[in-house]
């Protein structure tokens, strides 16, 4: 049962994800050589600094180790079963192991996993794991889980529909394994994720649980949060700066259609425009850079030109956002935190009139529909006008901007 936010109604506090932290330990003694061919980490997981669970994670490095095969075994309980499930007396990887993993190499056994409620569920539990994997294996690593009633598990009712959620795959009535060099493992931790990351900002309830109508007409979706705009705007500066240097840079010269840069990264039918065409384009940066300057002026594309340049400044955003935290925090300094901070899905979805400008990427330098394509047609001659003066007419006559209004560089 549910109150009208699709919250549980029975009174416990949702489990937002983002109050989840992880603590990795581990002890080695320098000369110890038992340490060697198993590294034991203990990852605890508190919630606002209150404990909220743990994992155990065991690394078996068979380079480092005299046998793998004893060493594990001698961890006892469950990771004593992997042993010997995947290692033969000699010490080498079974046969099956060896057909199913495509880079066999080393080992993360992953038991042990306790949570308290309300963090006990396969979603968090699997948001778990993935973070585990990213800090304690790379490429060549076999991730191993413990199936349901597997013996001397600890908390496989909890691991086995995570690793099931990570594209885990049975290998025997007790084990499931991940291959750390295969794709549908970093697919679906990307979607893990994002899962999270939006059951976080509902406040811990998923998306799916929200009504529908309280979903719509939530004011607070009705534009971009600060910080959100703040980086946003950072981005169009940034590709505002590199637009007007490539615009010095080219002239009127055609691009190539490898090119790189910022008109390199717009839909192929503008390799060919002359500099007159770019200097409107690196105008348009400009214009949403001021009008991401107060979020709550609800900005939003006026034309076919300022739907390309969101985009290509979300993705700058997005960039930003995971790799330069030095520049995020600069550019969101002093603004209050929200939930839907850098939702760039949500943030998409408030400043595009339409999706169909991206379709634009689909058609050739001449105008036609691009052969390499793999998305389908192109939107047709009428969005592919080779001269493209079109993209920066407006797309609502009441809404334009000043065509007086100059330009920032000569």
């Amino acid at each position: 049962m549910t109150d009208h936010t699709g919250r549980p109604a029975t009174g416990r506090a949702p489990a937002d994800p983002a109050r989840l932290q992880l603590e990795f330990r581990h002890r080695d003694r320098l000369m110890d050589p038992t340490a060697a061919g198993a590294q034991v980490w203990q990852v605890d997981i508190t919630a606002d600094g209150e404990p909220a669970g743990s994992l155990q994670a065991t690394r078996g490095l068979w380079w480092k180790a005299v046998d793998l095969r004893e060493r594990l075994t001698d961890e006892g309980s469950f990771t004593a079963e992997v042993a010997r499930r995947i290692l033969r007396p000699d010490g080498a990887f079974t046969d099956d192991f060896d057909d199913l993993i495509q880079r066999a190499g080393y080992l993360l056994v992953l038991d042990r996993c306790e949570m308290k409620p309300p963090w006990d569920d396969p979603l968090t539990v699997a948001g778990v794991v993935t973070s585990v994997i990213d800090r304690l294996t790379d490429t060549f690593f076999a991730v191993v889980l413990p199936r349901a009633g597997a013996p001397g598990s600890v908390g496989a009712h909890l691991l086995e529909p995570a690793g099931r959620m990570l594209a885990a795959v049975e290998f025997t009535d007790e084990l499931l394994i991940l291959d750390t060099s295969r794709a549908p493992l970093a697919g679906a931790a990307i979607r893990v994720r994002d899962r999270l990351i939006d059951r976080s900002r509902h406040g811990g309830v998923d998306r799916a649980g929200l009504d529908e109508r309280d979903w719509i007409e939530n004011r607070e979706y009705q534009a971009l949060t600060p910080r959100t705009a703040a980086l946003l705007r950072l981005a169009m500066r940034q590709l505002s700066r590199e637009a007007w240097q490539e615009v010095a840079a080219l002239g009127d010269a055609a691009l190539p259609r490898d090119a790189g840069g910022v008109f390199g990264s717009l839909p192929p039918v503008t390799l060919r425009q002359d500099r007159a065409w770019r200097r409107r384009m690196a105008r348009v940066f400009d214009d949403l850079a001021a009008g991401l300057c107060d979020a709550r002026s609800g900005v939003v594309a006026l034309c076919t030109a300022e739907e390309l340049a969101f985009h290509l400044g979300i993705s700058r955003a997005r960039n930003i956002h995971r790799n330069r935290p030095r520049q995020l925090a600069e550019a969101v300094e002093g603004l209050p935190a929200a939930a839907r901070d850098y939702d760039w899905k949500a943030a998409a979805d408030l400043l595009f009139r339409t999706y169909s400008a991206l379709m634009l990427y689909d058609v050739a330098p001449d105008g036609t529909e691009d052969a390499d394509s793999a998305t389908g047609p192109g939107p047709g001659p009428g969005l592919a006008d080779p001269s493209l003066q079109h993209w920066f007419d407006p797309l609502d006559d009441d809404r334009a901007r000043d065509p007086d209004r100059g330009f920032r560089h000569p």
